[in-house]
């Protein structure tokens, strides 16, 4: 007997007004299915990218991360999915305001709309050996979005320097937080 397909998980998704409320589902575990979410934020399914953005975007609604564990999760069914990177790119940057009282709004692939401020942090990570900074904004719960590269590039263009613990630093404002984005040079 093999497991749930993509479609079985769908038709079990209540009808609902908003994100359905994944974590108060604690279905059993039914195993892990053929579905990949690339760095890039292109959806697999048997290795072939979902094309259908709708598709995509319901099974957004059900994806949890639970300790380093990703899954889709219905009232009935939990399966384990890959996740390469975060679940999410922000390929959306909308800027309101200027200085402290500025506010940005993302937008990401699956067309969940959000303002990075205290229940949206940026963050960045910098790899060790590269350098190369990656930064996130959560989207929410613990589900994060990657910032597309030319996103982040417009991020440094607003970045203004601050000195935080005796160090400056370049970050932006968003909702009356200030985010790091590094040190300043």
């Amino acid at each position: 007997m093999s497991g749930p397909t993509a479609n079985d998980l769908l038709g079990q998704i209540p009808k609902a007004q908003g994100l359905p409320p994944v974590h108060l589902w604690n279905p059993a575990f039914c195993g892990d299915i053929d579905m990949r979410i690339a760095r890039d934020g292109t959806w697999y399914y048997l290795g072939t990218p979902i094309g259908r953005k709708p598709m995509v975007r319901l099974f957004s609604t059900i994806l949890r991360r639970d300790g380093d564990a990703w899954f889709l999760v219905t009232p009935v069914e939990k399966v384990g999915i890959t996740v390469d990177d975060a679940p999410f790119v922000a390929v959306l940057l909308e800027v309101e305001g200027e200085g402290e009282r500025q506010r940005l709004h993302f937008t990401d692939n699956v067309e969940n709309r959000f303002t990075a401020g205290a229940a949206h942090p940026l963050r960045v990570e910098t790899d060790a050996g590269t350098g190369e900074p990656a930064p996130y904004v959560l989207v929410r719960d613990n589900l994060e979005a990657l910032v597309h590269r030319n996103v982040f590039y417009q991020l440094v263009e607003l970045a203004v320097t601050r000195e935080i613990n005796g160090q400056q630093c370049l970050g932006v404002w968003s909702a009356g937080e200030f985010f790091s984005l590094g040190e300043a040079p």
